[in-house]
């Protein structure tokens, strides 16, 4: 059978948190047996990068292929050409359903273009006891843990091992049966949108999951004495690391698995032979590489270097090494569905990669972050004025970082240094000078779009320049607050 270039449908899955070497495809000691498959039979990006730190500054370029305050100066997707929008003017049938990631809402037009839309924000923050579960993982675990004895003799008298959380609040199965629901009934062609949580802070998995990817002889309990100790802020030791990342790539497992019965219905409705799949992490996480958990204001390749497998029917499963940014996912999936991609999207399309094993442009891929005065402690930066812009540069080999503001540099080489510890910017060896000073004009022009458009959103609101973002709603504020973001 020869490649489907032109495929009826394509499904995006997007991970909130993956980094890339937390799957089986980027990590061989990982189990994810579900995106390894799909790896196995689809084309895998060795080096795709995001280009942000956090979800409000990568997902413009995953949902409608532009920078990050390139627009309007604020985070979101207004007044651009989305991915939904575009294909669902030619005539596609479109569905995005997002885990209660408050940044993925109306509020910021991630709606726009979809048939069918639901963020599951509400239903997070309609009650008392489950806006008090979102903030207090500690609590969670122990509900898990003490139901866990009865949930596996339910499965024994069933016969079934499914032993799945008793608790939903990272909405995964909404989430799931949301787009289960909208293969079975969409009898045109489609573009589906799914966004998980189940990787991002605090993770807790299904006992089960815990299970399959450590010794088993811990299970649960890991998940108690982690989030008890970083809950009540203390000292991150050795052990607590540890199972952080225990849990952590067994909430990954517990994605894969629901990424598998999503699958499943693609077999079971007949459409996984016209269907392409698209897996992306929207970024990375930290687990103190540089000092830190989760995803702080940072771009070192823990945050920044993704997993990207593109997967389509009858093309030949491949590795591809070329660097790419996820503002090329847009093209691609427009491009699958026969669909032109406006001219103000800036990533170009990988098909001709995942069909046929071209070398993608390989430019330089350029991310952002914005730093408020305590990496540890600030609201996301919803605008430029919120803080310090740090810009970053990655080809093959290099990393050049900049804080624009401060003019502070850092450059590393990935083949001595994989996790960027050492910073070479004060004494740079000969050949990558020239790199250096190509980098820094990168940075130069892309920092002087964004503050021009910055500049140009403070005149339109009187010089207001303080990165108000609007009212945001009490149900929104509230799963903003549960995951952290204040």
């Amino acid at each position: 059978m020869g490649p489907n270039t032109s495929p009826s449908n394509v499904v995006l899955i997007t991970v909130d948190s993956l980094r890339a070497d937390a799957i089986g495809p980027y990590d061989g000691d990982r189990h994810t047996p579900v995106m390894d498959s799909l790896a196995d039979d689809g084309a895998v990006f060795d080096r795709a990068f995001a280009t942000g730190n956090w979800t409000p500054f990568s997902f413009p370029s995953i949902l409608a292929s532009r920078p990050v305050f390139a627009d309007t100066g604020r985070i979101g997707v207004s007044d651009v050409p989305t991915l939904a929008g575009v294909v669902s003017d030619a005539d596609v049938a479109t569905g995005g359903f997002n885990a209660a990631n408050g940044f993925l809402t109306s509020h910021w037009d991630y709606d726009d273009g979809f048939d069918e839309f639901e963020p599951f924000v509400a239903s997070v923050g309609s009650s008392i006891y489950s806006r008090y579960l979102a903030t207090h993982p500690t609590v969670e675990a122990w509900i898990q843990l003490a139901t866990a004895p009865v949930r596996r003799l339910g499965s024994w008298v069933r016969g079934d091992t499914d032993d799945r959380p008793f608790l939903d609040t990272s909405r995964m199965f909404d989430v799931e049966h949301a787009a289960t629901e909208f293969v079975e009934t969409t009898d045109e062609p489609f573009f589906l949108w799914i966004h998980y949580m189940d990787a991002h802070t605090p993770y807790v998995p299904a006992p089960r999951y815990i299970r399959e990817v450590s010794d088993g002889l811990v299970g649960t309990h890991r998940m108690i004495h982690a989030h008890t100790r970083t809950g009540l802020g203390w000292e991150v030791g050795d052990r607590t690391l540890s199972e952080l990342r225990t849990l952590y790539q067994a909430a990954v497992r517990q994605v894969d698995a629901s990424i598998g019965r999503l699958l499943e219905t693609l077999s079971t409705t007949g459409v996984d032979d016209e269907t392409a799949v698209v897996v992306a992490g929207d970024h990375g996480e930290e687990f103190q590489e540089h000092g830190h958990l989760a995803h702080y204001p940072k771009l070192y390749d823990e945050l920044i270097h993704v997993p990207l497998i593109v997967d389509v029917p009858g093309a030949d499963g491949q590795r591809i090494e070329g660097q790419v940014g996820l503002d090329a996912i847009p093209p691609t999936v427009a491009d699958l569905l026969e669909v032109d991609a406006p001219a103000a999207w800036t990533g170009q399309s990988l098909v001709d990669s995942v069909v046929a094993g071209d070398t993608p442009d390989d430019e330089p891929v350029v991310s952002v972050t914005v730093r408020g005065e305590e990496v540890t402690a600030q609201p996301i930066p919803r605008s430029l004025s919120d803080g310090d812009l740090l810009v970053s540069v990655r080809d093959r080999d290099r990393i050049y970082i900049e804080n624009v503001d401060t003019g502070d540099v850092e450059f590393y080489r990935r083949p001595d240094d994989p996790t960027q510890q050492t910073t070479l910017a004060a004494d740079p060896r000969p050949d990558d000078r020239a790199a250096m000073d190509r980098f820094a004009t990168i940075v130069d022009d892309h920092a002087a779009v964004l503050r021009e458009r910055d500049a140009a959103r403070a005149d339109a609101a009187g010089g207001d320049g303080d990165g108000d973002d609007g009212d945001v709603d009490e149900d929104l504020e509230a799963r903003l607050s549960a995951l952290g973001y204040r």
